[in-house]
């Protein structure tokens, strides 16, 4: 498999700043937000938002929405500059950010409204995923080469910290009976143990 060459961080920093001034000003932005934000009551990870230390879904998801916007431009910017290679477009970022970018994409008319009368593509396919933001990473150089400043350090998490939390998260969840990153649980419903669970 050919490797593509990554396309300078001030290259790519240039093309997403218009790409998310577009969408800025495109008529269901405000809406792509709202519907953004509210995804959260419909499905969460046990692995993306929770390891945001005191994780609130009133005041974080805000934030959050807009760094999901800027890692969907950067990815749309690189995915154009290497000619539509996915591989490279799927940049590393922080899971809770990445949790973000899930919410936005789940606004599927929204998107594909919005991506096609600006004539860009979202990019984003699981097979795809690498996880294991590091600061000073690609994904950093583009991000601070665009002027938006360091990233918000509530929100990216580097790697090393988000093994330390989940482990933490993983130690709280399995008193509850939920294990494997959230991925099974031994609660049954029934009898005592279940009546004070939903009591709870």
């Amino acid at each position: 498999m050919t490797m593509t060459t990554l396309p300078a961080p001030a290259e790519v920093a240039a093309r997403a700043n218009d790409i998310l001034d577009a969408l800025k000003a495109h008529p269901d932005y405000e809406r792509l937000g709202d519907s953004a934000r509210r995804y959260t009551d419909c499905w969460a990870t046990f692995t993306g938002y929770p390891i945001i230390a005191s994780w609130n879904l009133d005041t974080d998801t805000g934030p959050l929405f807009d760094e999901a916007m800027r890692v969907l431009a950067l990815k749309s910017a690189v995915f154009e500059l290497t000619d539509g290679d996915e591989h490279a477009a799927e940049l590393v970022v922080s899971a809770p950010v990445d949790e973000m970018v899930h919410a936005v994409l789940a606004q599927y008319t929204l998107c594909q409204r919005m991506t096609a009368a600006l004539g860009i593509r979202f990019v984003h396919m699981t097979d795809q995923e690498r996880f294991g933001w590091n600061p000073g990473d690609y994904t950093h150089r583009c991000y601070l080469a665009a002027g938006w400043g360091e990233p918000n350090p509530r929100y990216w998490i580097d790697a090393a910290t988000t093994r330390s939390r989940l482990q933490i998260l993983n130690q709280r969840y399995a008193t509850v009976g939920i294990g494997r990153d959230g991925r099974s649980h031994s609660i049954d419903f029934t009898g005592e143990a279940a009546r004070l669970v939903l009591a709870g």
